[in-house]
């Protein structure tokens, strides 16, 4: 018999529980003790799948777990606005085995430090065409056909490429904040050098965003010049927050109206 509900996982006793009526006691208890986050089969290695499996189906019956998707499943907590939600950072650390599949919305707004929130559905992008419902939930948003080049991307670049391309969107910070951290983001580890080599993959909008930066960012006329020159002049885009860069009306943004400022916290 395993002695606690902490040994499951983590080393085999002599002799394994084979029921599902002894199994789920100590799986109900280790839940329990792990408090509010994703489980899966595979968080209860050395007990017998299907009593594994079984056990946890019995217990979303109960509501005592909510079933995620197939094989995964989520414990609740209680809060003021109802039962609390997987965090979207738990859902792209599940799917972090592909390396197509990076955060978006929210969660990269999170991640790049650009608000505190965590977002009620999962925000995900992807190089691929789709993606399987098992793997990512149904409450999760997924924005498909990102370029191969992201393959090669991190996480954080990634998320900062999808930032762009929301205009900034999901930031909490008031537009000159944005802008800042943006700069300050785009600064780290030759970045924006990363980003001009696979801007031609990027939507026009993105790439005239990059060119507001790059003259921010001090970069030469002629490295800018490239990438000017991959937009039709007579094009106007929609920066969104990202209308308040010094040299927007240089890269073709559009004026915003009145009603479109942006919003400050």
């Amino acid at each position: 018999m395993w002695e606690n509900a902490d040994d499951i996982g983590m080393k085999t006793p002599g002799k394994i529980p084979r029921s599902t009526r002894h199994i789920t006691p100590l799986i109900r208890q280790r839940i329990g003790k792990g408090g509010e986050r994703l489980w899966r089969y595979e968080d209860f290695k050395g007990l017998p799948f299907t009593a594994v499996a079984q056990a946890l189906s019995r217990m979303a019956r109960q509501g005592f777990l909510e079933r995620h998707s197939k094989g995964v499943y989520y414990r609740p907590r209680e809060t003021a606005f109802g039962k609390s939600r997987p965090n979207p950072t738990a859902l792209e650390h599940l799917a972090k085995q592909r390396k197509d599949i990076f955060p978006a919305g929210i969660a990269a707004a999170n991640l790049l430090g650009f608000t505190t929130q965590a977002g009620r559905r999962g925000d995900i992008s992807t190089t691929a065409t789709s993606l399987p419902r098992k793997l990512i939930g149904k409450d999760v948003a997924v924005h498909t056909l990102r370029p191969a080049t992201w393959s090669r991307l991190s996480q954080k670049d990634a998320a900062l490429l999808e930032f762009l391309r929301e205009r900034g969107r999901s930031s909490e910070l008031s537009p000159a904040e944005t802008i800042r951290r943006l700069l300050a983001l785009l600064s780290e580890d030759g970045r924006f050098d990363r980003f001009l080599k696979i801007a031609g993959t990027e939507p026009p909008r993105v790439r005239a965003v990059l060119g507001a930066l790059g003259m921010e960012l001090g970069r030469s006329s002629a490295v800018l010049q490239r990438l000017r020159e991959t937009l039709n002049p007579l094009t106007r885009f929609d920066f969104g927050v990202l209308s308040g860069l010094r040299h927007a009306r240089a890269w073709q943004a559009k004026d915003r109206k009145k009603d479109e400022t942006p919003r400050t916290p």
